[in-house]
C-alpha cells in the first residue's frame, strides 16, 4: 500500500505551457484512428492498432474547474496518462520573474500517484489497452489481466471544483477474486490571491473487496480543491456523474441534427457539449469562456459576443444564454465615456479589461448581440441592450473613412497576421450588425426612422466593400483582406457570411481550391517558405457557413465531411481546434460553437428576423434526400426544421409542438419567411 504524502508547492505556468507539453504529430493528419457510433460516442480499438506511438488530449469543463487530460499509448500498447487540473476561481501568487497574468490554480498529476492494486499476493498490472471511448466523458479500457478486467473512466463535477476519476474493477474468471486496493492521498496548500488555497487527491476505495463472477467493484480518485475553511464538498462518485450525465442529457436534447451522415451528426453533438461545458463562475455570475488551458472566468468580443452568445438561444440552454446575457452587460457596463473603443477583452475573474488596439470589437460586439436578442425572442433583455448595440453601431459608424469602410488597427488575430488600417473583416461585421439593427428595431417597435437609417447605412457599406476590398488575386475574381494585401486570406469568407455575394465564385475558388488543405482552410496563402502552414479553425468554419449559405452546398460539402472526418475520428479529436501551430491546436469551446452555426446559418441558412420570426434559405447537398435539425429553442418557441427532397425540389416544413406552421416546395437557395405561434 502506498503511505500518505502531504506536500505544500507552488506550480508555475509558463506563457507556452500548452505547446510544450504537447506537440502535435502531423504523420497521421490523413488517417483515422476512431470510429463514431450510433449512441453518439467515438471509439479507438487498439486490437490491431499499430500506428503507434499516439498522443493527444481532451478537455472536460465544469463551473468550477477544467481538467486537460492528456493521454499517449506507447509501442507496447500501455498507457501514460497526465491530467491537468485547472481550479481558474483561484488566482495564485506569481514570482517576479512569472506573469501574473492567467496565473490559475493548477496542477499536473501523472500514474505514480494511483492506488496500488494486489491479486493475491502479486501486484496486479493493467497491462495492454483494449480501446478508448469517449461520450463527453472519456473512458480507457483495459485488456483482462488474470481475469481482472479494469476500466478508468473520467468526468468533472458540473458544480463544485472537483475531477473524478472512477475505476471499474470486472471479474471476468469463473471463480471468486479478492482485489487489494492501496491507500494514496496527496495534499498541497499555498496562499494565493483569495486565501489559503487546499488542494486534495484522495481515494474512497475499500482496502479490500472480494468479487464474484462477473461481478464488478466501483470506486472513485478525486481531486478537488477549497478555499481557507471552506468546508470540502461531500462527493462521491455517483452523485458527481450524475451532474456531468444531467448535463449531457439536456445538450443530447435539444438542437439535434439529424443528416445521412454520422460524422456529422455525431462531431454537431459534440460541439454542444464543448460549446456548453465552458461556463465558469465569476463574481459577475455564470460567463463562458474559450478554455483550452489558457483562457477562464473571462469573456472576448470575439469567442463570446460573437460566437457562442448567438448560438445558445437555439440550443436552449439556459445557463448558456445566463452566461451571453452577462458577457453582454459586461462590455455595456465598460463602454468608455470619452469616445475611445471598446474593451476586447475583461479577465482574471472578469475584472481586468484588456485591448490594446481596436480590434473591431465593436462590430463583434453589435452583430453578435443583436442576433442573440433576436433569437432570444425577449424584448426586455433587447431594452436593457440596446444602448450597447446604439453604441457599437455608432462608434463603427464614426471610424467610417472616406471610402466608406470601417478603419480599425487590428482584427481578431491581433498582428499574428497584417490587417492593414481598414480590413474586411470588421466591416463585414458592421454590414452585418446594421442589418440585424434594423430587424432588431422594428421588432421593438422603434421609430421607423431607426430601421430606415440602419438599412440605409448597410446599403451603402454593401457598396463601399464592393469597391475598396474587391480584387483579383492570384487570378480569381474576389477580396483582398485590406487595401495593400497580395495575399489570400481565409477570412475574404465573411462577405458570403452576411449575405455579400458578388465575388461568390473566386472566393469559393480560394477558399475550397487556392486555401484548402487537410486541416481546412489555411489562414494565409504564401510562396512556399519551408514554415509550418498555419490554420485557424474559425476561419475554416465561417468558410464553411458562408459557402451554405450562397448556395455552394454541393461543393461545400465535400470539404465539410473532410474536414469533420478528420476532426473526429483523426489524429486531434473530438472537437474543432483553435490553432495551428500556435497553442497546439487547443479545443476552444466557441469554435465548438461555429461548427453548429455552419448548419443552422449555413445548410439551413436561418436568420432572424423578429421576435418570434425568421428567414430560411436552405441548400441541401444534391446527394441528401433529407435533413432534419429537431427541438430547437430559439423565439421562445420549440420547433423542427425539416428539409426532404421532392424531385428537383426541396420540401420545407416547419413544425412548431406538432403542428405544421410552414411547408412549401422551393427550389435549393430560395428565402422562406417563417413566422411562429
Amino acid at each position: 500500500m502506498l503511505p500518505k504524502v502531504y506536500l505544500a508547492l507552488l506550480f508555475s505556468v509558463a506563457a507556452g505551457f500548452f505547446l510544450s507539453l504537447h506537440a502535435q504529430d502531423f504523420s497521421h493528419q490523413n488517417e483515422r484512428f476512431w470510429q463514431p457510433n450510433r449512441d453518439q460516442s467515438i471509439t479507438w480499438n487498439l486490437s490491431k492498432e499499430g500506428r503507434l506511438p499516439h498522443a493527444d488530449n481532451i478537455e472536460l469543463s465544469g463551473t468550477q474547474v477544467s481538467a486537460i487530460i492528456r493521454y499517449e499509448v506507447d509501442k507496447n500498447k500501455h498507457l501514460h496518462l497526465t491530467r491537468d487540473i485547472i481550479f481558474p476561481q483561484l488566482r495564485r501568487y506569481t514570482t517576479p520573474s512569472e506573469s501574473p497574468y492567467r496565473a490559475y490554480l493548477r496542477g499536473e498529476y501523472r500514474d505514480n500517484l494511483l492506488p496500488v492494486l494486489t491479486l493475491g499476493d502479486q501486484k496486479y498490472e493493467v497491462g495492454e489497452l483494449d480501446s478508448i471511448r469517449i461520450n463527453g466523458k472519456i473512458s480507457f479500457y483495459f485488456h483482462a489481466q488474470n481475469g481482472l478486467t479494469v476500466i478508468r473512466l473520467f468526468f468533472p463535477s458540473m458544480q463544485e471544483r472537483c475531477l473524478v476519476e472512477k475505476w471499474t474493477l470486472l471479474n471476468t474468471s469463473q471463480t471468486p477474486c479478492t482485489v487489494g486496493i492501496g491507500a494514496t492521498e496527496l495534499q498541497q496548500e499555498e496562499a494565493g490571491w483569495k486565501g489559503i488555497y487546499h488542494r486534495r487527491m484522495f481515494t474512497d476505495a475499500k482496502r479490500t473487496v472480494t468479487l464474484q463472477p462477473r461481478e464488478r467493484y466501483e470506486f472513485g480518485l478525486y481531486f478537488l480543491a477549497t478555499l481557507n475553511d471552506e468546508a470540502a464538498p461531500t462527493v462521491s462518485v455517483a452523485a458527481v456523474e450524475r451532474s456531468r450525465d444531467t448535463f449531457l442529457d439536456s445538450i443530447a436534447t435539444n438542437l439535434q441534427l439529424h443528416s445521412p451522415d454520422l460524422v456529422l451528426n455525431t462531431l454537431f453533438y459534440f460541439s454542444k457539449i464543448r460549446a456548453a461545458e465552458s461556463i465558469f463562475r465569476s463574481r459577475y455570475g455564470l460567463v463562458h469562456s474559450p478554455g483550452g488551458g489558457n483562457y477562464y472566468v473571462g469573456i472576448w468580443a470575439n469567442d463570446q459576443a460573437e460566437y457562442s452568445g448567438p448560438f445558445f438561444p437555439y440550443l436552449g440552454y439556459q445557463t448558456g444564454n445566463l452566461a451571453a446575457m452577462n458577457a453582454y452587460r459586461i462590455f455595456q457596463r465598460n463602454l468608455p465615456k470619452d469616445g475611445g473603443k471598446s474593451w476586447a477583452s475583461f479577465e482574471m475573474d472578469v475584472t481586468f479589461p484588456f485591448g490594446e488596439r481596436d480590434r473591431g470589437d465593436a462590430a463583434m460586439l453589435a452583430f453578435g448581440a443583436t442576433h442573440f436578442l433576436l433569437a432570444a425572442g425577449d424584448e426586455q433583455k433587447s431594452k436593457e441592450l440596446w444602448p450597447l448595440i446604439e453604441w457599437c453601431l455608432d462608434y463603427c459608424r464614426k471610424r467610417t473613412t472616406a471610402a466608406g469602410v470601417v478603419a480599425s488597427e487590428s482584427d481578431e488575430l491581433e498582428g499574428r497576421f497584417p490587417a492593414g488600417s481598414a480590413n474586411l473583416s470588421t466591416s463585414c461585421l458592421y454590414y452585418g450588425a446594421l442589418v440585424q439593427a434594423a430587424r432588431l428595431a422594428k421588432a421593438m417597435h422603434k421609430p421607423v426612422a431607426v430601421s430606415t437609417t440602419y438599412n440605409q447605412q448597410a446599403q451603402r457599406l454593401a457598396t463601399a466593400i464592393e469597391q475598396y476590398f474587391g480584387a483579383e488575386l492570384a487570378g480569381l475574381h474576389t477580396y483582398k483582406y485590406y487595401k495593400e494585401n497580395t495575399t489570400l486570406r481565409s477570412w475574404i469568407c465573411l462577405p458570403l457570411v452576411v449575405g455579400l455575394t458578388p465575388r461568390k465564385a473566386g472566393t469559393l475558388d480560394a477558399l475550397f481550391d487556392k486555401l484548402w488543405s487537410a486541416n481546412g482552410v489555411l489562414t494565409e496563402l504564401k510562396p512556399e517558405t519551408g514554415s509550418a502552414p498555419v490554420f485557424w479553425d474559425r476561419g475554416t468554419l465561417y468558410a464553411f457557413r458562408g459557402a451554405f449559405k450562397a448556395g455552394a452546398s454541393d461543393r461545400a460539402l465535400a470539404r465539410l465531411v473532410s474536414y469533420s472526418t478528420t476532426r473526429l475520428t483523426g489524429f486531434r479529436v473530438p472537437y474543432a481546434v483553435e490553432a495551428w501551430p500556435e497553442n497546439g491546436m487547443a479545443h476552444l469551446s466557441a469554435e465548438s460553437a461555429l461548427y453548429c452555426r455552419l448548419f443552422t446559418e449555413g445548410m439551413l441558412g436561418l436568420e432572424p428576423t423578429g421576435f418570434n420570426s425568421f428567414s430560411l434559405r436552405p441548400n441541401l447537398p444534391s446527394k441528401w434526400d433529407r435533413l432534419t435539425i429537431s427541438n430547437i429553442k430559439a423565439f421562445n418557441a420549440s420547433f423542427d426544421i425539416n428539409l426532404r427532397r421532392n424531385k428537383n425540389k426541396l420540401q420545407v416544413q416547419v413544425v412548431q409542438q406538432g403542428k405544421v406552421v410552414v411547408q412549401r416546395v422551393v427550389q435549393n437557395n430560395t428565402t422562406v419567411e417563417v413566422k411562429l405561434n
